[in-house]
């Protein structure tokens, strides 16, 4: 894995981290309500399955075993996906 291919990770999970952030404060300033609350809570959720991934795939190498991808990918939605779940039937 190169250095450019770790610095774009770390640039990337900085930005999901920021969005993330930010959409937290913006809950807790109490900006977002009603049913734009759940969709934030969705979107929050939905980020950090994607730093999650781009974890295990960027700095884990996962792309270099295809099979383990699958595996953790799988693993991973599915746990997601009881997340999401959980937090929408709240």
């Amino acid at each position: 894995m190169s250095l450019n291919t770790v610095t774009r990770a770390w640039a990337l999970l900085l930005a999901l981290s920021a969005a993330s952030t930010g959409l937290a404060v913006a809950v807790t300033g109490g900006h977002i309500t009603g049913a734009a609350l759940s969709a934030t809570g969705v979107a929050i959720l939905i980020l950090a399955w994607a730093k999650a991934r781009l974890i295990l795939n960027a700095y884990l190498r996962l792309t270099e075993a295809p099979a383990f991808r699958r595996g953790f990918g799988l693993t991973l939605a599915l746990y997601a996906a009881l997340l999401l779940a959980l937090y929408l039937a709240a």
